[in-house]
């Protein structure tokens, strides 16, 4: 662990969902590292669990529930235990995303698409709106949404999971504009190709070996996290593109 002095993220809480694996437990940890407190939600226990062991193994401060974003009373839940356990809420990560099935439109099965919806795109908006409870009276605050490629350039076969990062990337900016004025932020991270199960599932043929790791675009999240990024909001950021300026 990093010095106090050294630590970006020291005194801050975050809450990131889908922080049990992937792209998600990579910002857990390294906000773990960087000294904030950190909450996670998935909807595995075991992996959950496995998840916050591995981040208090490094020394980070780390807890968690289970929860489905999606779901009204279990998105309140979440932000809730959140609460209950740090005092307050610096910064909400919607990470939890959904693929759905990889088929053209006219044979995209109606229950399939209800579901990534409802996940990637809903259950965002609930985690914003019960976030933004606590935030708007602390007058602070960061809300960082993990994009997508096809969120911003429309693919085949990618349908309702292209269709949902749409929508989140509108979201983004309106919520960025409607709070600015209390001084929280929100911004949206296309992390690009990366070494995680969904993209295994969407891209079988793909050696994995040849894309970054999580860990690699970790950074980028990071700074959205920090009081770097103060001055930041309403932005749609690609994570290589920073991470080279960064570099």
């Amino acid at each position: 662990m990093a010095s106090k002095e050294e630590e970006k993220l020291n005194g801050k809480i975050a809450l990131i969902t889908g922080g049990s694996r992937g792209i998600g437990k990579a910002i857990a940890m390294v906000y773990a590292r960087e000294g904030a407190g950190v909450f996670i939600c998935a909807r595995s226990d075991a992996d959950l669990n496995r998840a916050v062991a591995d981040i208090r193994a490094t020394g980070g401060e780390a807890h968690g529930c289970i929860g489905d974003v999606g779901d009204a009373a279990q998105a309140k839940a979440i932000v809730q235990a959140a609460l209950e356990q740090f005092g307050k809420l610096d910064v909400l990560v919607n990470n939890a995303s959904f693929l759905g099935p990889r088929v053209p439109i006219a044979e995209y099965p109606v229950s399939a698409w209800e579901d990534v919806v409802r996940i990637n795109l809903t259950g965002s908006f609930l985690m914003i709106q019960e976030a933004l409870q606590i935030m708007i009276p602390q007058r602070r605050g960061s809300v960082i949404n993990v994009s997508s490629g096809v969120g911003r350039v429309g693919k085949a076969r990618w349908g309702a999971y292209a269709a949902s990062k749409f929508g989140m990337e509108g979201l983004t900016q309106v919520v960025a504009d409607e709070v600015r004025e209390f001084g929280i932020r929100a911004n949206s991270v296309n992390p690009g190709p990366t070494r995680t199960e969904m993209r295994a599932l969407a891209y079988p043929e793909e050696d994995p070996l040849t894309l970054p790791t999580p860990d690699h675009i970790a950074p980028v999240f990071v700074y959205l996290a920090s009081d770097d990024s103060a001055a930041v909001t309403g932005q749609s950021l690609e994570a290589r593109d920073w991470l080279r300026r960064a570099h």
